[in-house]
């Protein structure tokens, strides 16, 4: 069933209100009234939201993912732990700690993910694509699972979507206790003009990111967006670029055209200048932009040039503030503020500890306990990305490779360990696995051995 199919065959009312008298259903309110405005007036329009999130969406989605088994799951929730309180900024000895720790819970094999595809219009990379562009614009991700309700797959998704966040109701059970630890939701509702689409709470999995604005109305059930706190930036920002759409199609400032001699222009023949203005603006030709004039002319300026009016300025500071709220930087946008190399190397670096790599271990998470759990076969793997493979967290080559170097030479690490610490293939060969010594290579005992021999 496609997903055009499940609003065709979902029922559909013309009127909510009156599905809420009759049947008792209780909507919540959002206190964020209108969430379209963060996908109409912002991402769609904006270049620099959308350049934003389009950067968060598409470097989440580089990263290698795949599922794996756990084989310890005490050294995988330390691991987690590890990875979390660093916030993947790891030491020498973190990270060592950290490839201890994984080679403990998983096992080395990566399977496929549980189905190929999630749906038939979407990759399992633009399904986790449109995921973090939802979360950055509203701060809410509904993923729906089509799943049989019968028979030896029932409950297993054969299809999974994501939801247009923007749209989506939440609708409380009747009489329902906020404080209390049972779910208080019902069902969802897509909600498009004065029509909507009903999805058991069972079939959807809803992400969030916190929100302090808790309402007896259920208002705290919705993620807060982070487009929010600079709600007015972003307006402030559509009307600068406005602003300058209309000074190029003017072609200046607004201004009068009087005449400086006692004799002021008569009606007609202001009316006659401003034709034969509009005709020398139209026509290209050179010879016919030069025009006479038998008075002195003075031109009253009514309106604040854009050197005077700075909108660039203003513009750079909202992008700034958007930046901010959205975990991103400036110097990534291609401007000329601070984009050199080594200032563009730092904060990519300090973006994806920030703010990828903790939406990863959220979706991870959620992922894995909401969606994973429901296919047969899948009660021990999990979704997991490759975050040693992201560019921006490999420590550099050369300080890696004299630091593991001394741990080899003292008998710390074998080779094969300093091959994985590498990020350089293991070997077969069964001495890569001896712990050898600086002076010759020979194992840590047989380098021990002569000198308490010596000793006696």
């Amino acid at each position: 069933m496609g997903f055009f199919d499940i609003f065709r065959n979902s029922k559909q009312q013309t009127n909510k209100f009156n599905e809420a008298f009759f049947y008792g259903a209780k909507y919540t309110e959002n206190d964020d009234t209108d969430l379209t405005k963060y996908i109409d007036l912002a991402y769609n329009i904006n270049p620099d939201v959308y350049s934003i999130v389009t950067q968060r969406a598409n470097k989440l989605v580089s990263i290698p993912y795949g599922v794996k088994e756990i084989e310890d799951k005490q050294s995988q929730k330390k691991l987690n732990k590890l990875l979390g309180s660093t916030k993947y900024d790891l030491t020498h000895s973190q990270r060592l700690k950290a490839l201890e720790l994984e080679l403990k819970a998983y096992n080395s094999d990566e399977y496929e993910m549980p189905i190929e595809r999630p749906n038939t219009n979407q990759s399992w990379d633009e399904f986790f694509n449109l995921t973090e562009i939802f979360m950055a614009l509203t701060g809410n991700v509904y993923w729906y699972c089509v799943a049989p309700e019968d028979g030896i797959n029932a409950g297993q998704p054969s299809e999974i979507y994501v939801l247009p966040s923007h749209l989506i109701e939440i609708v409380l059970k009747d009489n329902a206790n906020l404080l209390s630890a049972e779910n208080p939701v019902d069902y969802y509702i897509l909600t498009e003009y004065n029509r909507y689409t009903k999805f058991n709470e069972q079939n959807v999995v809803h992400i969030s990111t916190n929100n302090p604005n808790f309402g007896f109305n259920g208002e705290h059930l919705y993620g807060q967006s982070p487009l929010r706190a600079a709600w007015k930036n972003i307006e402030a920002s559509n009307k600068g670029l406005n602003l300058n759409i209309n000074t190029l199609k003017n072609g200046g400032v607004f201004g009068l055209i009087s005449s400086k001699s006692n004799q002021p222009f008569t009606h007609n023949q202001s009316l006659e200048f401003k034709e034969r203005l509009k005709e020398m603006n139209k026509d290209p030709e050179d010879l016919s932009r030069i025009a006479a004039i038998s008075t002195e002319i003075a031109f009253t300026r009514l309106s604040l040039s854009a050197d005077e009016l700075k909108p660039f300025e203003y513009l750079k500071y909202n992008q700034k503030q958007i930046c901010n709220v959205l975990g991103w930087s400036t110097a990534l946008l291609n401007n000329d503020d601070g984009g050199k190399y080594d200032k563009q190397k730092e904060e990519r670096k300090r973006v994806v500890t920030d703010t990828t790599l903790p939406n990863i271990k959220l979706y991870e998470s959620v992922f894995n306990e909401k969606i994973l759990s429901r296919f047969k076969g899948f009660d021990n793997k999990c979704l997991q990305f490759n975050i040693k493979e992201i560019p921006e967290l490999q420590a550099d080559l050369k300080e890696l490779t004299e630091w593991t170097t001394k741990l080899l030479e003292t008998g710390t690490i074998n080779r094969n360990t300093q091959q994985i610490l590498l990020g350089l293939p293991i070997s077969d060969d069964p001495n890569m696995l001896i712990y050898t010594v600086k002076d010759d290579i020979m194992t840590l005992e047989d380098a021990i051995l002569p000198q308490d021999n010596l000793d006696a």
